[in-house]
């Protein structure tokens, strides 16, 4: 993502799973949809990407209804289909099949030309243990930054 407009973060995936790949994944939206996020509303904390046949949805991501739209607004939590291209989708949905990897949303944002993107991350679930030994280095790091300010 450079210099775009951020709409909403997952922060809780790089708790969760060991993200190993991003791929920048467009998304076939409504008009209320897309003013609903301009208006900066939008949560994809429970979402994923499942496969859809051939192709890529997102689902369980929350946009809003926009207010004004009416009786023309969207369904909040339908599935919205995902835009790759045919290699990128033959990739990650082998690695699903076969590797048993979760497709993970990281951030939705606008880019420079205005258009809607998410990230995706192709990741694999981590263990109780896993996610300990990441709050210990978390905890570590936060303590060196205070030493170091401590110090000079």
């Amino acid at each position: 993502m450079a210099g775009g407009k951020l709409i909403a973060e997952n922060r809780r995936a790089r708790f969760d799973y060991f993200l190993e790949e991003t791929f920048e994944a467009g998304l076939i939206l409504t008009g209320s949809e897309i003013k609903s996020l301009r208006l900066g509303k939008a949560n994809i904390a429970e979402s994923y990407a499942a496969a859809d046949g051939r192709e890529l949805a997102l689902v369980n991501a929350y946009i809003p209804e926009y207010g004004p739209a009416n009786r023309f607004n969207h369904e909040p939590r339908r599935p919205r289909r995902l835009l790759l291209h045919r290699k990128q989708i033959d990739k990650l949905l082998g690695a699903v099949r076969r590797d048993g990897r979760t497709l993970v949303p990281t951030r939705l944002y606008f880019n420079d030309k205005g258009l809607a993107k998410l990230e995706l991350a192709l990741a694999k679930g981590k263990s109780a243990p896993d996610k300990r030994a990441t709050v210990a280095e978390r905890d570590w790091k936060r303590e060196q930054g205070r030493l170091m300010r401590d110090r000079g």
